[in-house]
């Protein structure tokens, strides 16, 4: 199957954006909605995956300071294909906005193997969502899509 991933506006792009998200946190990951969609939504810069018949299948957005994040990807296009388009088309982005490292906010068990792959630890570890979380950094240069597999 061939993907098409481009960068798209919140507010014209809203529904299919809520949509994906709602699908993947709300409903299957049962993400209250009021946390889920965020102030940030509004200042953020977000991407749509596209199949090839043009639906939907994937979004992530990336923060003005470097944070990755929202990540969705509805279950039948969960595949690394998906992963590396969407990951490498964020990070170029980010490049190409003399940001020089990106971060996410990972799930614990995570952080040992993104700190195996070039990432580092940031600040103490939080709650999102009843979920407990490490913000992880990377600088640009050293980012691989290697360690994000389900990154919800």
């Amino acid at each position: 199957m061939v993907y098409t991933v481009d960068k798209v506006d919140w507010q014209s792009e809203k529904s299919q954006l809520q949509h994906i998200r709602e699908r993947v946190f709300v409903y299957e990951l049962h993400i209250p909605k009021r946390i889920e969609f965020d102030n940030l939504d509004a200042l953020a810069q977000h991407i749509l995956v596209t199949d090839n018949m043009h639906s939907p299948v994937a979004t992530g957005r990336l923060c003005n300071d470097g944070l990755i994040g929202r990540i969705a990807v509805l279950p039948q296009h969960r595949n690394r294909h998906v992963y590396k388009s969407l990951l490498n088309f964020i990070v170029k982005l980010a490049a190409e906005q003399g940001i020089e490292a990106i971060s996410i906010n990972c799930i614990l068990n995570e952080v040992e193997r993104f700190k195996n792959n070039g990432f580092t630890v940031q600040g103490h570890v939080f709650m999102e969502a009843g979920i407990p979380r490490q913000r992880m950094q990377c600088p640009i240069a050293c980012f691989e899509t290697r360690p994000f597999t389900l990154v919800h």
